[in-house]
């Protein structure tokens, strides 16, 4: 939310003396701001974003660990990267690599770096409707 403030005194004094006139002008302009509705947009859309990218990294980190799954935790975590991870399934001939128990879920991969494009587009979209704030000379 931004608030403006303008306060403007205009004071005219004459000096008779001399026979000269003098006017004072002083103006005040407070400007209280906060982000804009493009920011705001911006911020919502980074921290989504961000949020699925921690979840779909934690999946690969938990996967490689070989985690067990019947931890609540690593449950709840593989789970819930699967919705995310799932709209890249079978893009590639593998999806996992398999080594001593480790697995390299090549697809979750895929999903974090195309989640990560999502973001850049949806971001660049918002910042079409940001407001780009001007100074104006005197």
């Amino acid at each position: 939310m931004a608030i403006d403030q303008v306060d403007r005194t205009v004071v005219t004094q004459e000096t008779t003396p001399t026979g000269q006139e003098s006017v004072r002008t002083a103006s005040r302009h407070v400007t209280t701001g906060g982000p804009g509705g493009a920011e705001t947009g911006r911020r919502v859309a980074a921290l989504v974003f961000g949020l699925i990218q921690i979840v779909i990294g934690a999946r690969v980190v938990l996967l490689l660990l070989d985690a067990r799954e019947a931890n609540g935790l690593v449950s709840a975590i593989l789970s819930t990267s699967q919705v995310f991870v799932a709209p890249f399934e079978g893009m590639l001939r593998t999806d996992a690599l398999h080594s001593a128990g480790s697995t390299l879920d090549v697809t979750a991969i895929v999903a974090f770096v195309g989640w990560t494009v999502l973001e850049l587009v949806v971001l660049w979209v918002i910042g079409i409707f940001a407001r780009r704030s001007t100074t104006a000379s005197a």
